[in-house]
């Protein structure tokens, strides 16, 4: 933790000196691309900054005491509470705006949803899901753009990827990544049994141009006409694109617009994250001596949550918790859910890290 404080902090001072760089000012594109990295970690750079300031008053506090200088003795004693108070409230900050480690404070990310087993129920349960970030989103204003989806004839989604843009967003839903099941009886059930149904949640920062370099020759580029479910809504025009990056495979289909040029823009997003996704799962499995926690993992073939619609129910897995208010969660009231994932990866932070300035 300590080693992404000091190079975030490196890095915010090294855009400081870029900002009033003749050279960058004169160029619009570059100090554009500059202020917004400038903006995202201002924050956290800020705070460490103030926080190391008032780790070296203490440090010349106590040397104080040390001194035999009665007055300056005095002076020291009534302010060192006060100091000690300062960086430990900075501490418990620094620690919330650490959640979710180089991208917790990211504030565009792209998230999928598809149905997994179950048919036509896991996808307009996939729809349920889409709903709820989207509520959720809004309620907490931010920006909500529909990227790419693959619609149903009864309604649902086999599968839908949005771009969301807003403070905090990356940070708050993180740990929504992983397998969520349903269980509920389905409105084509005529004898009112139970179903079981499933959809897979990948979170993923948006990362900045200059930290994923995709050039025309890394990736295919293909054209196709559009159709929308049983063939409706058919775009007899080639506006459709399809993006497959040679390298790893990765194939990003999007045909929502009826620009050619637009498609292409959001295809070239999704893909930018999902290579931006698997170069931070390498990192991670690299670093893997340092901790994992129960939730941090992102493992998207792990079931993480059940949605029970028959007793109003959620359960999430990883951290034993249970909610009788199924509803109005899936309404987009999911502070319940986040603030207890939050509460519980801060808690294992100060397990792990205890009082840094202690």
């Amino acid at each position: 933790m300590r080693k992404l404080l000091d190079n975030t902090l490196a890095r915010f001072e090294v855009l400081e000196k870029e900002m009033i760089d003749p050279a960058v000012l004169a160029d619009s594109s570059k100090m554009q691309q500059v202020a917004r990295e400038h903006g995202t970690l201002a924050k956290m750079a800020t705070k460490y900054r103030r926080f190391k300031q008032l780790n070296a008053q203490i440090e010349e506090a106590h040397e104080i005491l040390e001194g035999n200088d009665g007055e300056m003795k005095e002076l020291a004693e009534m302010e060192l509470p006060e100091l000690k108070e300062q960086r430990e409230t900075l501490w418990n900050e620094l620690l919330d705006m650490t959640i979710g480690g180089e991208d917790a404070n990211r504030t565009n990310l792209i998230l999928e949803i598809r149905a997994g087993t179950g048919g036509d129920e896991a996808a307009l349960f996939a729809r349920d899901l889409y709903d709820m970030y989207k509520h959720y989103a809004e309620s907490k204003s931010w920006k909500v753009e529909i990227l790419s989806f693959n619609p149903t004839e009864l309604g649902g989604f086999k599968e839908m990827v949005i771009g969301i843009d807003g403070d905090g967003c990356f940070r708050e839903l993180q740990f929504e990544s992983g397998g969520h099941r349903v269980q509920r009886v389905p409105e084509t059930e005529a004898k009112g049994r139970i179903h079981t149904s499933a959809a897979t949640v990948a979170v993923m920062a948006e990362p900045e141009d200059v930290e994923i370099d995709l050039k025309p020759e890394d990736y295919r580029k293909d054209l196709y006409c559009s159709s929308g479910p049983g063939g409706q809504h058919v775009n007899k025009t080639a506006s459709a694109v399809r993006l497959t990056h040679l390298t790893t495979g990765i194939v990003v289909a999007c045909q929502d617009e009826r620009s050619q040029h637009k498609n292409f823009a959001k295809a070239l997003k999704i893909l930018k994250a999902r290579l931006y996704d698997l170069k931070r799962e390498e990192e991670q499995t690299k670093r893997s001596e340092e901790r994992k926690t129960k939730i941090g993992s992102g493992d998207r073939s792990e079931r993480i949550r059940t949605y029970n619609f028959p007793e109003n129910r959620i359960t999430d897995h990883r951290i034993g918790l249970t909610l009788y208010k199924l509803d109005t969660i899936l309404a987009g009231n999911m502070v319940p859910v986040i603030e207890g994932l939050l509460e519980y990866e801060r808690q294992e932070l100060r397990s792990a890290f205890g009082n840094m300035g202690a």
